[in-house]
């Protein structure tokens, strides 16, 4: 997952920035699964959030070993990521142990589970994340034994991080286009046989595809009317000024599709000055707006940290391997978070 990442400077004078709301009331009722907010109000820090906290997380275990390495501080700090809800990403050779876990954790509390579905074949154009299914036969049944070890629990699936906006920008080659957008639009409809499974598919971040009309087109082949809206800035560090108002533009062209906004790293937005590789472990970032269905905006449904803050980008800047944990910089952003 590296070219959702490979940003530019564009301009986005066609688009308005949305204002920002007053703060919402806590709540710790019952969770139920993502939607249009109820109530009206910027996020709250953590108990209005219905999503499922992972307790063996990379971050959990970390703050478990600070602990016992005596170091109070470090865990203080990075419980502010251990103690909130972040995607779980299941395994591309098989996801129903990953997915039965996350659902059995959330169900005592009625928790909703946010996953990310990230397997389709030619996955990242063979850049720090290659892979994926190895045809579309071995993809369809993947996404099946996802979708049906989900069952009746309450979800919500981030569809295909990237895989839209390869298309769009020609990194995916032109003959596996036709297959990716079909093979998309079949993944929508088999988790939507789940009866309380949400689908957001991914649209990329702004600063990636500048134009929304050159994602009308894919989108609406790839099922977007089916679903239950696109996802926005996965893995990014765009504001959440800029990306909401990106968002309504493409909302409009799609008819008032509905979106999310990872949130995860984008608390200082994108690192400054056009330097290479911004996307790739840039310095200085920080967490964004906790998770939470409460934004304040009718179109978007949630702030969602999809990206696991510390997961690595990728072996640039002195980090190891795309996906895994980095405690030096997931203390970072957590240290660089607004209170």
């Amino acid at each position: 997952m590296s070219r959702r990442r490979h940003v530019t400077t564009a301009a986005l004078g066609l688009v308005t920035v949305l204002l920002l709301a007053g703060c919402a009331t806590d709540d710790d009722g019952p969770a139920s699964p993502v939607g249009p907010p109820s109530a009206r109000g910027e996020a709250a820090p953590t108990g209005g959030s219905p999503f499922w906290v992972d307790p063996e997380s990379d971050a959990a275990r970390q703050v478990r070993q600070y602990e016992a390495q005596g170091r109070a501080e470090d865990a203080k700090v990075l419980r502010r990521i251990s103690e909130r809800p972040v995607a779980d990403w299941p395994a591309g050779d098989d996801p129903v142990p990953d997915v039965t876990r996350a659902v059995k954790g959330a169900a005592p509390d009625e928790r909703t589970v946010v996953f990310v579905a990230y397997n389709i074949p030619h996955r990242d154009c063979g850049m720090y994340s290659a892979g994926g299914a190895h045809d579309g036969q071995a993809y369809r049944n993947w996404v099946d034994a996802f979708a049906s070890a989900i069952g009746d629990a309450p979800a919500v699936v981030v569809l295909e991080p990237d895989a839209v906006p390869h298309v769009v920008d020609g990194c995916t080659p032109g003959e596996y286009h036709e297959e990716r957008l079909r093979l998309l639009s079949e993944a929508i409809d088999r988790f939507k046989r789940q009866p309380r499974t949400r689908v957001y598919l991914d649209a990329g971040n702004p600063a990636w595809i500048d134009d929304p009309d050159k994602l009308v087109e894919p989108l609406r082949r790839a099922g977007i009317a089916r679903a239950d809206g696109f996802a926005l800035n996965v893995s990014n560090f765009q504001t959440n000024d800029v990306v909401r108002g990106f968002g309504a533009g493409l909302s409009r062209l799609l008819g008032g599709t509905h979106f999310t906004v990872d949130t995860s790293r984008n608390g200082d937005g994108p690192l400054p000055g056009n330097r290479a590789e911004a996307w790739c472990n840039p310095p200085g970032r920080a967490l964004g707006v906790p998770p939470t269905d409460r934004t304040g905006d009718e179109l978007v449904d949630a702030y969602l940290w999809i990206k696991r803050p510390g997961d690595s980008d990728g072996p640039c800047r002195g980090g190891p391997a795309a996906g895994t944990w980095w405690p030096d910089y997931a203390l970072g952003l957590a240290r660089r978070a607004k209170p």
